[in-house]
């Protein structure tokens, strides 16, 4: 990565563990200096130390941004140092239940953290590196994205704005010298999807490895403004199909396989 375009400090949110800690060490061995956010202190702290034995100067900030101050305190704790990348990797699905079996509240929280906090931290730091005419976004998305998913009506939704949107700031920005990308990932053998008991060994399903795909978002942040790594550009060309009944059921029987759900 070119540490004088995008450098000399990087922002991960969701830099402890999985991806963002992959995307932590690569930028650290590429000599960039780092900001790791999560809600865990143990894994970002362990992941800290790991950079800094990198070379990198880094700092961490504990805290969970579902919490309505998480922004303001970012923007504190990062005024004081030049950020010409932000990655915000701290996307998931919170809550996993029906539509109408939930609260709108806990919906609530998936839109907070997939949609609201990118949106807050995306145009604070943009706007910090439109003002020095260099940097870059990039903006961590899903396969989930392309088609609807039972229990994750919302989660998906929240990830299909997240790649409309960048499409729309990567046009904006382009004039400022800042790259825009929306990396898009499939199934991806992290931490937590481990803690989910996916069945990797599903048939017919791509698995992609943390560091490969941290290292293809790197390397493409300037092929914006969507690049899907891992192979699975023909899945989402697939899932992107006219006939959407075809494509959400279909896509469906898959998930069920990868949940060990039987057909």
């Amino acid at each position: 990565m070119d540490v004088t375009k995008y450098g000399p400090w990087a922002v991960i949110a969701g830099g402890s563990e999985g991806v963002g800690a992959e995307f932590a060490k690569a930028l650290a061995e590429d000599g960039a200096n780092l900001v790791l956010i999560a809600r865990k202190p143990q894994p970002l702290d362990e992941t800290a130390q790991e950079c800094r034995r990198l070379g990198a100067q880094v700092r961490t900030i504990a805290l969970d941004l579902l919490d309505a101050d998480s922004t303001s305190r970012i923007v504190d704790a990062t005024s004081d140092v030049e950020v010409g990348l932000l990655i915000y990797n701290a996307g998931a699905s919170t809550c996993n239940e029906r539509f109408l079996d939930a609260e709108l509240s806990e919906f609530g929280k998936v839109i907070d953290l997939n949609t609201t906090r990118m949106l807050e931290l995306t145009q604070h730091f943009g706007r910090r590196m439109a003002a020095m005419s260099r940097g870059g976004i990039v903006l961590v998305g899903s396969l989930s994205g392309y088609m609807g998913a039972e229990r994750h009506s919302v989660y998906a939704g929240a990830k299909a704005f997240s790649r409309v949107f960048a499409e729309s700031l990567w046009l904006e920005l382009r004039e400022h010298g800042v790259d825009v990308l929306e990396l898009v990932l499939g199934v991806t053998r992290t931490p937590a999807m481990e803690r989910a008991g996916l069945n990797f060994d599903a048939p017919g399903i791509i698995v992609n490895d943390p560091a490969d795909v941290a290292r293809e978002g790197l390397r493409h942040i300037a092929d914006g403004p969507v690049f899907i790594a891992g192979g699975n550009a023909e899945r989402a060309a697939r899932s992107s199909a006219p006939d959407r009944a075809a494509v959400v059921l279909g896509s469906h029987e898959m998930i069920k396989r990868l949940r060990g759900m039987r057909p």
